[in-house]
């Protein structure tokens, strides 16, 4: 009984402050061209396909908009060092320019470049493992991307 009113307030308390779960984000156009065959591309094709109303197309001329992408790439620098003059410390950076256009020149989106950062600490007797974890970052830094462009194309809007 306990139980059962427990899990019953934690339902209430959980509608009431708003939270639902996420559903099919609505994007102003029905058909989408993405280019490229992996990377952010694979994964933005994806997420696209199971969170969006659009439909991806194999050619820019079927579709109603066109994700462009300007650049990505990814930066290593080092932020500090320990006495002796190696390094402590690692920056990772993870860059995507992107915009999306019907086409004929009008953006529903325009050019946008987002920058993601993560920090790691580094030690020479961990390389193996380090490099590891540089790897696992990137990718955890192209899933937060992915989900960011998303978001900018269900905030996006027909072109007047």
């Amino acid at each position: 009984m306990r139980t059962a009113l427990a899990a019953l307030v934690l339902a209430l308390a959980a509608a009431a402050c708003g939270f639902q779960l996420r559903g099919t984000a609505e994007v102003p156009f029905s058909r989408l061209y993405v280019p490229g065959e992996g990377g952010i591309a694979l994964d933005l094709r994806r997420n696209i396909q199971a969170g969006t109303n659009a439909r991806l197309v194999d050619s820019p001329q079927e579709a109603d908009a066109i994700l462009a992408f300007s650049h990505e790439g990814r930066a290593k620098e080092i932020l500090s060092l320990t006495g002796t003059g190696r390094v402590r410390e690692f920056r990772l950076r993870y860059s995507v320019g992107f915009r999306v256009h019907d086409g004929k020149g009008v953006d529903f989106v325009p050019l946008t470049n987002l920058v993601l950062t993560r920090d790691v600490s580094f030690n020479d007797a961990e390389v193996l493992a380090k490099e590891a974890e540089e790897q696992l970052l990137y990718r955890d830094m192209q899933n937060d991307m992915v989900q960011q462009i998303l978001r900018r194309l269900s905030a996006a809007r027909r072109p007047a």
